[in-house]
């Protein structure tokens, strides 16, 4: 690809502009997200503080559901100051960087959520297709691990894309990113320079964590259900899926969400860019915030010791 008359040789500033076409209302939109940050926020440290405080809680179910908090606190908190920073203080510029971080970060954390939310489906599947075994199969020393694995994993296939625009990129058209944190893609395309390897490698990473950890989710819930449903009795059938129903309602909303910001970030070339910029943030926002209000009414063991903290 020829490099254009008109580029920037390495920049060390970029530009943010928040949501391209509703600048003049950035600082009202700026209200509903930091009220959802605080929100998740609570939540989510609620959640962590229960979790931690019950000892009748330390199992492997409620474990994951507080790596499951940690992710979301650490995801919300990579993007919501300097978005909050664009929208009512009017500071745009982010070094070059700290914007590859910043992208390395996000992505990162979510390759990590969905690493969790495989970990809870996997073990749903052991507690109910072979209650038996599953105390001595998810100890505390295997939860660890799976905790580890999910965070290199998620390091490892994330920190190439930073070193293909570190390395390959000199020349850029601009230094305005259109969009109100630092994406990958949304970097890719400021390059002046050949982007099909770093576009490759992005599919293949966005396919790869969600190809083999959807395979595996959907798996395991075909068998808890026939599990459950050779159950002769409708109570035990009731209990045993109701253990599932939150983890379900998370996972569903993570994936649906995160399919829709991908296609139409790809495909949707008719879509206005508003949109698009409004439903990748609401995507990195609203998990977050859900997580810890459907575990928080569907878990009844973690409603009860919140409600227990809260009148104390």
């Amino acid at each position: 690809m020829p490099i254009s008359n008109i580029t920037v040789f390495m920049p060390s500033v970029l530009t943010l502009i928040g949501i391209p076409g509703l600048e003049s209302v950035q600082c009202w939109i700026g209200i509903p997200f930091c009220a959802i940050y605080f929100i998740a926020m609570i939540g989510n440290s609620m959640l962590l503080i229960t979790i931690k405080s019950e000892s009748s809680l330390h199992e492997p179910m409620y474990i994951f559901i507080g790596m499951l908090g940690v992710t979301d606190i650490a995801l919300a908190t990579t993007i919501m100051p300097k978005m909050l920073g664009i929208f009512w203080f009017h500071v745009p510029e982010i070094y070059f960087d700290s914007c590859l971080l910043q992208m390395w970060l996000i992505h990162s954390f979510q390759c990590i959520e969905s690493g969790i939310l495989l970990a809870m489906a996997l073990d749903r599947y052991v507690a109910i297709c072979y209650p038996l075994r599953h105390g001595t199969i998810f100890t505390h020393q295997l939860i660890t691990k799976i905790g580890a694995m999910v965070t290199l994993r998620a390091a490892i296939l994330v920190a190439p894309c930073l070193v293909l625009i570190k390395c390959r990129f000199q020349f850029y058209h601009t230094t305005i990113i259109s969009h109100s944190y630092c994406e990958h893609m949304a970097i890719v395309k400021l390059a002046a320079e050949n982007v099909r390897v770093n576009k490759i490698y992005g599919l293949f990473v966005a396919f790869a964590v969600a190809g083999f950890d959807l395979t595996f989710i959907t798996l395991s819930y075909i068998q808890i259900f026939i599990t459950v449903f050779r159950l002769p009795q409708k109570k035990a059938r009731w209990k045993a899926l109701n253990t599932c129903i939150a983890h379900i309602c998370v996972f569903l909303q993570f994936y649906l969400l995160a399919f829709f910001s991908f296609f139409a970030h790809r495909f949707g070339a008719h879509v206005p860019p508003y949109i698009h910029i409004l439903f990748s943030s609401l995507y990195l926002l609203v998990p977050p915030f859900l997580n810890p209000l459907v575990y928080g009414a569907k878990t009844k063991q973690i409603h009860i010791h919140v409600v227990k903290m809260l009148c104390s």
